[in-house]
């Protein structure tokens, strides 16, 4: 697998794939936090504002991408029906971060290694999000909707309250 970013860090192939794909991103360095709500509380937000970027693997080895909002997780069930499959997990860290190009707790689909599909929880839309950012240390700060939009994601109720 060919890493369309190599040679850039974390934050540069953010900026050069926003840019790439007419994305208004800033991206802002932060105290390093050792959980979500922390982050949110350091940048001064709610906790919800802050979208988690999941690596999600399909059978097949494929994978693809889910946006969860904080304080909410993935509902199986919900997700496999909208991919339309039977079987979904999410791949170790060694395996997500060979898929991204990214660290856990980095993750974003800006910037990714690879281009994989991306499926968005319907309430990230209408709002600014912050999102991990490439490198630890750091959030991106974009509009739901353009950062949607730009990546032709499906857009569907895809999680359930933590």
């Amino acid at each position: 697998m060919s890493d369309r970013f190599a040679g850039l860090t974390g934050t540069e192939r953010i900026s050069a794939d926003a840019a790439a794909r007419g994305l208004e991103v800033r991206v802002v360095a932060r105290p390093e936090a050792g959980s979500l709500a922390e982050a949110a509380a350091v940048l001064g937000i709610a906790p919800e504002v802050i979208v988690k970027t999941l690596v999600v693997k399909r059978h097949d080895g494929s994978f693809l991408f889910a946006l969860v909002p904080g304080g909410r997780k993935i509902s199986w069930p919900k997700l496999r029906a909208l991919v339309g499959v039977n079987k979904l997990q999410l791949p170790d860290a060694a395996l997500a971060l060979a898929a991204t190009g990214y660290e856990r707790g980095t993750i974003t689909p800006l910037g990714s290694a690879q281009d994989w599909p991306v499926y968005a929880d319907a309430t990230i839309t209408g709002h600014e999000v912050a999102m991990g950012a490439g490198a630890h240390g750091h959030s991106a700060f974009i509009d739901g909707d353009a950062l949607i939009a730009s990546f032709g994601a499906v857009v569907g109720d895809i999680t359930d309250p933590e």
